[in-house]
């Protein structure tokens, strides 16, 4: 009987220590704010889940993933990047997911300070970007190569496009904004 006791206790007692050794769920209010704007990935947390938070391009394999429809609203790049592949940018995105945001989806080719200031500008080289996704904006940086662009109000801030720019549509062009230092080395036509 006291083996049968023993046996017991010792079972309970490893049941209690693998309920209590079980990581914790999280709960909604638990959960960090995907609303927030990171600007800087921190190597010592995983990369965000692209559904809810920024994507963060950290090498050429992930560019066309993070820029495609299952990135996020923001896609920040932390280096200088080239590809010999053709991007598009696609996808419809609310600012920050919110889902009562407008309509926004940002190419960030910069890193800012706590105090959002700019503290370096990157290039992203590529043969052609296509841009898909409405209100999407280039910022901050540098994009080498073609841009085409197949959306309503596409805006190039603090940024430079090396290269052309072509419209698919008149209207397009008209919704388009080159603002804050912005620049196109080469034509803006539609074509």
């Amino acid at each position: 009987m006291k083996k049968l006791m023993s046996l017991f206790v010792i079972l309970v007692t490893l049941f209690t220590l693998t309920i209590g050794c079980t990581p914790k769920e999280t709960t909604e209010q638990e959960k960090p704010d995907a609303t927030q704007d990171q600007t800087t990935p921190d190597a010592s947390k995983p990369e965000p889940d692209t559904a809810t938070g920024p994507s963060y391009v950290m090498d050429e394999a992930s560019i066309q993933k993070v820029m495609g429809p299952e990135g996020s609203w923001i896609v920040i790049f932390t280096q200088d990047m080239k590809t010999d592949k053709e991007l598009v940018l696609d996808g419809e995105f609310r600012d920050k997911d919110d889902p009562n945001g407008d309509i926004v989806r940002k190419v960030k080719l910069y890193a800012q300070d706590e105090n959002r200031t700019k503290t370096a500008s990157y290039t992203l080289t590529a043969p052609k970007l296509t841009i898909k996704s409405e209100n999407a904006m280039i910022e901050g940086g540098t994009f080498v190569g073609d841009v085409y662009v197949e959306a309503n109000g596409f805006t190039i801030r603090d940024a430079q496009i090396q290269g052309n720019v072509y419209f698919s549509k008149e209207e397009y062009k008209t919704s388009s904004q080159v603002i804050e230092n912005s620049k196109i080395t080469g034509t803006s036509e539609v074509k």
